[in-house]
């Protein structure tokens, strides 16, 4: 899979993704740090290890780069940025039975105006899955030749 690059500073606006997810009952915000346990544990359970072990890398930073969407008190999703280099988003998922209710892209663009507000003018997303869900939310466009780019190791063992 491809990079793909964010421009910050041409960013779709924030609130009306947080709106959407509120209005289904969901709350999108930068995780806390007596959570980490629980997030991790969601990570792990629902994706991978691995993205587990990215995601413990954001809860070590300040301010945390850890984005969770929360129903009731229980995670629902997560988004990390400046986990698996300085600048990149990523990984980020949803639990399979609440997606289609935008807190993918509210998750994506709490990630991206969080780097915007830090002063960065481009983002990457490393390994994009889902391209097209990339381009259509952020304006993404898919950086050639980056396969597998700083992902070398999981292709050589």
């Amino acid at each position: 899979m491809a990079d793909m690059l964010v421009r910050l500073y041409n960013l779709p606006p924030l609130e009306p993704a947080l709106a959407r997810a509120e209005q289904e009952g969901i709350v999108v915000r930068r995780g806390e740090p007596w959570e980490r346990r629980k997030v991790l544990t969601f990570v792990n359970e629902q994706f991978s290890e691995s993205w587990a072990d990215e995601v413990r890398l954001g809860y070590a930073r300040n301010p945390i780069s850890v984005f969770v969407a929360a129903e009731a008190g229980e995670i629902v999703g997560f988004a990390a940025y400046h986990t698996t280099r300085l600048d990149f988003f990523g990984p980020e998922g949803v639990r399979e039975d609440y997606r289609g209710k935008g807190l993918g892209a509210a998750l994506l663009l709490s990630c991206l105006w969080a780097l915007h507000w830090e002063g960065y003018g481009y983002a990457v997303i490393g390994w994009a899955g889902p391209v097209d869900f990339y381009k259509k939310c952020c304006g993404a466009t898919v950086i050639e030749d980056s396969e597998p780019g700083v992902y070398w190791s999981l292709k050589r063992g």
